[in-house]
């Protein structure tokens, strides 16, 4: 049996005081439900298991990511294909791809997915908010995230979150995001101004998947956050107490199994197949 990890509990105040929030990302919430085991890596285990080196998909997704950003910081004048190329060779990560070739060929289809995409939106319109961070808090929890871009739609601002993977999402997949549910009532908050427009912009596609909230789904998605933030309070109170022995973080082996930074420390996680290489996750015609 392992010793109890030299962490410190979560500071708990005197008594008769108020319980602290607990603080956490979305991303953190999230990693809870996919898998406890990986949370407890993730999150909680110091030292820090090794993750596995980066995958292509995620090189690919990082550098559209920054493209994106940086777009609004060019002067109108050179926002142009010419510029956004320049963005891409600036911005190319060249990590976990099969060999120089499909990196440099990858490297052509964002510039040419991001160019097309860019077409279709107001460049002149310049957004309220780009990789802005935003914070919300409820009487249980204090959640930090950032949103890749804050639109002002004249009455309301709207959350939009770039897609840069195999998988196009749906309308039903921004309806259920927790996390753009949180950001728009963050943002409402912050900016003093209707937010319930949510959208998933596919970058590799052109297409936007987007769903309009109404103030009870929003509190719906704010109660579920809070909920999983009580669960994650009891969790992280029990590694404190008896570290990685605790049952709280039995693995929930599923197909993501495959694709997990930290494959390497789980036998479940090996038990349920190969792992994919590091470029599976990127367009199978390549």
């Amino acid at each position: 049996m392992s010793s109890p990890p030299s962490v410190r509990p979560e500071q708990t105040g005197f008594a008769g005081m108020p319980t602290p929030l607990y603080g956490a990302s979305p991303s953190r919430l999230l990693a809870w439900l996919d898998c406890p085991r990986r949370y407890r890596m993730q999150y909680l285990d110091r030292p820090r298991p090794a993750a596995r080196p980066q995958r292509a998909h995620t090189s690919v997704g990082i550098a559209t990511h920054n493209v994106l950003r940086d777009f609004w910081d060019l002067p109108a004048s050179q926002r142009t294909p010419q510029g956004v190329a320049e963005l891409v060779r600036t911005s190319w990560i060249d990590v976990g791809f099969r060999d120089p070739d499909q990196s440099a060929a990858w490297r052509s289809r964002v510039r040419q997915a991001v160019t097309d995409y860019l077409r279709g939106i107001d460049r002149e319109n310049q957004p309220v908010g780009i990789e802005r961070s935003v914070s919300l808090k409820t009487d249980t929890i204090a959640v930090t995230g950032r949103i890749d871009r804050l639109d002002d739609r004249g009455d309301e601002v709207a959350v939009v979150d770039y897609k840069t993977g195999r998988a196009v999402p749906t309308d039903d997949d921004a309806r259920t995001s927790l996390p753009l549910a949180l950001y728009a009532v963050a943002a409402a908050r912050m900016w003093r101004k209707p937010c319930t427009t949510v959208e998933l912009h596919h970058v590799p596609s052109n297409t936007v998947a987007r769903h309009r909230h109404t103030p009870e789904s929003l509190q719906r998605k704010v109660a579920e956050a809070e909920s999983i933030a009580t669960d994650l309070r009891r969790a992280d109170a029990e590694y404190a107490d008896v570290g990685a022995d605790s049952p709280r973080f039995a693995p929930r082996p599923s197909a993501l199994c495959s694709w997990c930074d930290f494959r390497a420390h789980c036998p479940e996680g090996q038990a349920q197949g190969p792992e994919k290489s590091d470029w599976a996750g990127l367009v199978t015609t390549d």
